[in-house]
């Protein structure tokens, strides 16, 4: 069972917090911009203090989505340090630039040639998604 990251070391400031509060209140990715706007108590630079520290302890996940900005999300895992097998696809919309979770879906796991380790994986599908799809339809049809 994961060990609540409190106990494992990482000590409970307000604002790790509050971050890691809002992250786990959200069922998508969010970049450092985003989290400064939804936390407008706490500046950028706090923020970012905190999240290298969560990262540090495996209580987030961090990606690129090929938008320019690395992403963050809570991690669900049942364990302490999150397999990369646990870990799921994310689908980035290129017309309206936002990055889903495709938590059905896990992370294909390739095998390397020895002396390789896996540290981490990033697989991210870039395409549109269906609200822009159906917004692209309309804009053909009319």
């Amino acid at each position: 069972m994961k060990t609540d990251c409190w106990t494992r070391g990482l000590r409970p400031t307000p604002a790790r917090i509050l971050t890691l509060r809002k992250l786990s209140e959200l069922e998508y990715p969010v970049s450092l911009l985003e989290l400064e706007t939804m936390l407008d108590t706490l500046d950028k630079s706090t923020i970012s203090r905190s999240l290298a520290v969560l990262l540090k302890r495996h209580a987030i996940h961090s990606f690129e989505d090929g938008s320019g900005s690395t992403k963050y999300e809570i991690c669900r895992s049942t364990v302490e340090h999150c397999p990369i097998e646990e870990q799921h696809v994310h689908f980035h919309c290129e017309a309206c630039n936002r990055t889903f979770c495709m938590k059905e879906h896990k992370i294909p796991i390739i095998s390397l040639p020895n002396g390789y380790a896996i540290e981490n994986i990033n697989y991210t599908i870039k395409g549109v998604c269906p609200e822009c799809q159906c917004q692209q339809r309309k804009v053909l049809t009319n």
